[in-house]
């Protein structure tokens, strides 16, 4: 029936879209904070952390600068259900210029990379599509830890080789041939984003034999499995904390995992989206965000900070400098929230075909999400589809970051009292940063599924706290997606 249901809605807020022609964007809740990625409501010691960023690859994609790991899946939901889907370890490889691609039949080279396997399969290859290794399913099913052996085993032998190639290298210093050693580890500065500790090593001999013009090496990502599970299980404390609205502690706990591996871009991307969406601190956000895009990071938490900046520097009326922000973040990796997000942008701009166009890229990501039936719902209110809309509002009434959009529901099919009641409940439970706060109740203010009670007394006095940036009513109508 759910299944259903959320199918139902899907094919419904995609007709909407055609006929709404814009709608204003909201301050905070259902849409951001966890690093970027919708929990469903899962507060438990099971959300992930480390969402593994495989996507499908495009013709106009970038050649792979690396590696290449290929999952072909059997099916759809393999694909949400596989171990696959969360892994520190391949996080961190996609940060190394190891991408992360989906594949299937119509995959160039498919049939060399297949082989005789039978699917669910894992090929690890060259950036041309050569297959250097694989990993057959056990039982229809692949294991994370069999994809990572995989990985970590060519990552060692390639890096033997670069040991072999150093002390090449030194003999040659010893034998006085500089021209010799230099030009070795030259070659190995070429593989600075598969291995940054051994161009590391590299980059200080060539500088002991004169040579200056050597550009910065990253960090290193810690990889050791102990300190790996440590760092990991201090994420997913912080993740918890963040889900039950203890902000300072998520902090806390996101920057003892940073400190623990100043290389690995995720709890920056946490920390990030918690100053953002929850904090409403924008200068640290911001600090965060530039932080990720100035290292080697992996293209999720890329385009996370990607639309993070976009989002605050529409906020800050710089609208076309934060649309290319936003649009550079779904080129990077097709992030639902940014989706929305630019959804939302061109919906407000009167272009409804560029905003159905980004609402079926958000939907196809996630259509049973709970955040996203809610959303819909709003638009089923608004177009008459009143009853369905109030089905759904009191299916997800406990879903506290969705309040702001349940209230609008209610508003709009004229339920003034209980409207209110989850616009206090958002205000002054969900929400707990006056930083925050006062954004959205000024975007409350003119949004217009608020209309019709927009000069109610009791509307008034709950908004006031409104920062007063935002004095025209928008027409169209309004949804949260931060």
């Amino acid at each position: 029936m759910k299944t259903l249901l959320a199918r139902s809605i899907t094919v419904a807020l995609l007709a909407l879209f055609f006929i709404q022609s814009s709608f204003a964007t909201c301050g905070g809740g259902g849409g951001g904070g966890g690093g970027g990625m919708s929990n469903g409501g899962n507060n438990t010691s099971s959300a992930p952390v480390y969402v593994v960023p495989w996507k499908v690859r495009k013709p106009s994609d970038a050649p792979a600068a690396g590696l290449i790991l290929y999952w072909f899946p059997t099916s759809v939901d393999e694909m949400k259900k596989s171990s696959l889907r969360e892994s520190r370890t391949l996080s961190l490889y996609a940060s190394q210029c190891i991408s992360m691609e989906w594949a299937d039949g119509h995959t160039p080279n498919a049939d060399k990379l297949i082989g005789e396997s039978r699917l669910p399969i894992a090929v690890l290859a060259k950036p041309d599509g050569t297959p250097i290794n694989k990993v057959d399913n056990t039982n229809g099913k692949l294991k994370v830890a069999d994809v990572e052996k995989l990985v970590d085993g060519e990552m060692k032998q390639r890096e033997t080789t670069l040991d072999g190639e150093m002390k090449d290298a030194a003999a040659k210093v010893k034998a006085g041939d500089k021209d010799g050693a230099v030009a070795i580890y030259k070659g190995v500065l070429e593989q600075k984003c598969l291995f940054p500790k051994k161009v590391k090593e590299a980059s200080k001999q060539l500088k002991a034999l004169g040579v200056v013009d050597i550009a910065a090496i990253p960090l290193s990502p810690i990889f050791e499995r102990r300190q790996s599970a440590l760092i990991e299980q201090t994420m997913r404390r912080g993740l918890i904390a963040e889900l039950n609205a203890r902000y300072i502690l998520a902090n806390q706990l996101y920057t003892k995992a940073h400190v623990m591996d100043p290389a690995d871009p995720t709890p920056l991307r946490y920390l990030g989206e918690n100053y953002r969406h929850n904090i409403g601190d924008w200068n640290k956000a911001r600090e965060m965000f530039e932080a990720i895009l100035n290292m080697p990071a992996d293209p999720l938490s890329r385009s996370v900070a990607l639309h993070g900046l976009g989002k605050m520097t529409i906020h800050d009326g710089e609208f076309k400098k934060g649309l290319a922000l936003m649009e550079q973040a779904v080129t990077e990796y097709p992030l639902a929230l940014a989706y929305r997000n630019l959804a939302v942008y061109w919906n407000s701009e009167g272009d409804p075909v560029k905003g159905n166009e980004y609402t079926e890229k958000a939907l196809a990501l996630d259509p049973k999400d709970p955040y996203n039936l809610v959303f819909a719902a709003v638009f089923m209110a608004a177009n008459g589809k009143k009853d369905q809309a109030l089905k759904i509002a009191r299916e997800n009434i406990n879903l506290m970051p969705a309040s702001y959009n349940l209230a609008a529901i209610f508003a709009q099919n004229g339920h003034r009292d209980k409207a209110l009641a989850l616009l206090r409940r958002h205000f002054f439970q969900y929400e707990r940063y006056q930083a925050v706060r006062t954004k959205e109740m000024m975007e409350a203010r003119v949004d217009a599924v608020f209309e019709s009670i927009r000069t109610d007394r009791e509307f008034i006095a709950l908004t006031r706290g409104a920062d007063g940036r935002l004095p025209v009513p928008m027409k169209g109508m309004g949804t949260q997606n931060r």
